[in-house]
């Protein structure tokens, strides 16, 4: 098995976004984002370039931000101190 990896590179085992080769200033999209995010800023391509993944990650985000604001504001409203 020959084996072509070099593994004294200090960019191997760092993190994706300080490699040379990483994104020279281009947007990304959510999923490569949130990929980022979940890997710690090991992997870009995780979660694939499919952007519905990173929408799908978006959009519960927003939901459970709202609708904890949401049930903080009833029960304010039901419970007031």
């Amino acid at each position: 098995m020959n084996n072509d990896l070099d593994f004294k590179s200090p960019e191997l085992f760092g993190s994706v976004v300080f490699r040379p080769n990483f994104n020279s200033f281009k947007t990304i999209n959510a999923s490569q984002a949130w990929s980022l995010f979940f890997t710690g800023g090991r992997e870009d391509k995780k979660l694939d370039s499919n952007p519905r993944i990173g929408l799908l990650f978006t959009s519960v985000l927003l939901g459970l931000s709202l609708s904890g604001f949401a049930s903080a504001l009833i029960i304010q409203t039901i419970f007031p101190a």
